[in-house]
């Protein structure tokens, strides 16, 4: 009770941290505010899509237009990524679910009291304010979670389609050493292209883990700079100033939202193609 009157009388501090905040500990697991939010987009996202189902009709009404109006842009625009509706259609579910999730999660971080209304707890002797809510993407496990999910799939959909071995042999040549012996006779220069070929799918190895670098650092580094920004001008100027900044960090969630499913579709799509076309 005294250390709760000393906290109350204390000023209260908070800052924008680069890792999620624990809130409870369940056995070993630890719920973050950040997790909380994305357990919350995600039954969101189930609500609302057994809603639309259920509210399907032959004959569409508004709402049913407007999505699937929406469904055929992003049909549109996957086509001119895959080159192909077929590729574009078995590839949608997954895109489409990774855009969805990241924009409300990009949104959730611009609801009142998200990032405002928590717990004081006392740190270094200091009360401190841990949210109970905070962006989904504005913590780098999500983000990086995202894009391993991403990167996996998309080696997964390779094999699929084009098999284990061409697949592999897009990273580890073991194809272009097996073909040395067998044409050396009619051209002595596959001695020296061969190898050259092998260590090309190495460094596409490297390329690989360059991409979940790559989408995972994108995504929370734009999406806790907007934090950063609205905190910023919300302690200078609490009245009005921030509402710009708000719209535009709307603009951003979508835009993040795009990149990162767009580049995720590109993946999918170059693992997917047999090397020879």
């Amino acid at each position: 009770m005294q250390e709760q009157q000393n906290l109350a009388i204390q000023e209260i501090h908070h800052e924008n941290t680069l890792f999620a905040e624990p809130l409870w500990q369940v056995g070993n697991f630890t719920i973050t505010n950040s997790l909380l939010v994305s357990w919350s987009v995600v039954i969101l996202i189930i609500l609302g899509s057994l809603i639309l189902r259920l509210l399907l009709k032959k004959v569409p009404g508004k709402i049913q237009g407007a999505v699937e109006m929406v469904y055929e842009w992003f049909l549109e625009t996957f086509d001119s990524i895959t080159g192909s509706r077929q590729r574009s259609l078995q590839f949608f579910p997954l895109i489409f679910a990774f855009f969805i999730f990241i924009l409300l999660n990009n949104w959730f971080g611009l609801l009142p009291g998200v990032g405002t209304v928590g717990q004081v707890v006392s740190e270094h002797g200091e009360a401190v304010l841990v949210p109970f809510l905070r962006g989904g993407t504005a913590d780098l496990n999500t983000t990086l979670a995202l894009a391993l999910i991403a990167v996996i799939a998309s080696h997964l959909f390779g094999i699929f389609k084009i098999g284990f071995w061409h697949h592999l042999n897009k990273f580890i040549n073991i194809k272009a050493f097996l073909e040395i012996p067998k044409k050396i006779v009619n051209d002595p220069a596959i001695i020296l292209v061969n190898p050259i070929k092998a260590f090309v799918g190495i460094v596409e190895i490297v390329g690989e883990l360059a991409k979940v670098a790559s989408l995972s650092f994108r995504l929370f580094g734009n999406i806790f700079a907007g934090e950063v920004l609205l905190a910023s001008m919300a302690a200078l100027v609490a009245w009005l100033v921030p509402i710009p900044f708000m719209f535009l960090e709307l603009i951003v969630g979508v835009i993040q939202a795009l990149i990162f499913a767009m580049l995720t579709l590109a993946f999918l799509t170059i693992n997917t193609t047999a090397e020879e076309h």
